[in-house]
């Protein structure tokens, strides 16, 4: 066996006394980790980093502002070492060695008797990483693994004691690499995943097998309408022990009706996590070159639904007051009633001649952009044959934009 051979264990220090000598910036890296484990940790150095002071300050640690001494080690279970006197170094070794105390030397580690990981954590998992005497490689297999349990990427199906739970996963834009870190590691644990025609088609083919997929757009209504029937299958499924996700396009509360979906889940005794997406109001017009706020043009932006038309009844919008505003109007799931509210805002005042850019299928590969006025949008997009989804972004900031994303 390899003399660098080193057995990895987990110490378990709530409560235990750890002695730490020296104050530097070695002790300011390994000092909140001992403190996360519950350490009872004394501090033995003559002077410290203002960080490390602090921790003192705050009572985290007991400092005792002096030079190593014979016997500081007496009840300790854990020492670590790291002050710059190669022979304080030698001694606190080898008086670690005598009472046989676990000891870490961050100036030679082939005299300590034990070496700290490179470690990291995700959703309750420790990650440590030892590569004997190549530290570098240690952090970086230990980020590769943290990224890929963080992402989603390194698949790691855990044995789920919570009970019943869904997921509201907001999953962004369109381009799947605009999903949030936490939304894609829970698709990657999912059993179920319940997908909304505008969220990112592209993960659920990275699924595994097992994963079954719905698409809420084909669930049998029956009697049911059809966001009851949606209701109705995340509270069945959740109910049979399945790990559930709903995905959902952009921000689930963003005219995405998640909150009418967590209130049926809490009305069936059924927890559930609401991961926030990046939403399409402002993400789409960005990916589009439009900043829907820029200093000395634009210090607001108003996201407005525009399924229902102006002249509707059950439309709650003030358009009237919208058209006063100066700032930039964000309009979602307005294709079809575009001309109608152009010619709203008009007739309220806003200028005719105010810019307006319709992004259809922003941030994925058929993205496009159609460039027109309060006068002309309605004629142009449906000239274009500009289909949802679609973002509408009206105001000066759609002027500002270079003509390279045009």
């Amino acid at each position: 066996m390899s003399e660098n051979f080193a057995y990895p264990v987990g110490l378990r220090l709530s409560g235990r006394r750890v002695v730490v000598l020296g104050a530097g910036q070695v002790a300011q890296r390994r000092l909140p980790a001992l403190i996360a484990a519950g350490a009872d940790i004394l501090l033995i150095s003559p002077s410290a980093t203002a960080s490390v002071e602090a921790m003192a300050e705050a009572g985290e640690v007991r400092w005792e502002r002096r030079r190593y001494q014979e016997g500081d080690f007496e009840g300790a279970w854990y020492v670590l070492i790291t002050t710059d006197d190669p022979e304080a170094n030698a001694a606190a070794s080898a008086e670690a060695e005598a009472r046989r105390v676990w000891c870490v030397r961050s100036d030679d580690a082939e005299a300590a008797s034990a070496w700290t990981p490179a470690t990291g954590r995700s959703e309750g998992v420790t990650v440590a990483v030892l590569t004997g005497q190549d530290p570098r490689r240690s952090a970086a297999v230990r980020d590769a693994v943290v990224e890929g349990l963080r992402d989603g990427t390194l698949a790691a199906p855990r044995h789920r004691t919570r009970g019943p739970h869904v997921a509201l996963v907001g999953g962004g834009p369109g381009d799947p690499d605009l999903i949030t870190v936490r939304g894609r590691r829970l698709l990657a644990e999912a059993d179920v995943v319940v997908a909304d025609r505008l969220g990112p088609r592209d993960l659920l083919d990275e699924l595994p097998p097992h994963v079954e997929v719905i698409d809420a757009a084909k669930i049998p209504y029956g009697r049911f309408m059809a966001q009851e029937a949606i209701n109705n299958a995340l509270i069945e499924h959740a109910k049979a022990g399945k790990s559930v996700v709903r995905l959902k396009g952009g921000d689930p509360f963003v005219f995405g009706r998640g909150m009418e979906e967590a209130e049926a889940l809490a009305e069936a005794g059924i927890p559930c996590t609401v991961v926030p997406g990046i939403s399409s109001s402002i993400s789409v017009p960005g990916a589009a070159g439009i900043p829907v706020t820029h200093r000395g043009v634009a210090h607001e932006f108003t996201v407005v639904s525009g399924h229902v038309a102006p002249d509707d009844p059950s439309s709650l919008v003030d358009w009237a007051a919208l058209a006063r505003l100066r700032g930039t109007l964000v309009l979602l799931m307005a294709v079809e009633k575009i001309g109608a509210i152009a010619a709203t805002l008009v007739a309220h005042g806003r200028a005719a001649d105010t810019p307006v850019a319709v992004v259809q299928e922003g941030t994925t590969p058929a993205q496009r952009r159609v460039d027109a006025t309060l006068a002309t949008v309605g004629e142009k997009a449906a000239a274009e044959g500009v289909r949802p989804p679609a973002v509408v972004v009206i105001g000066e900031v759609v002027a500002l934009s270079s003509r390279d994303h045009r």
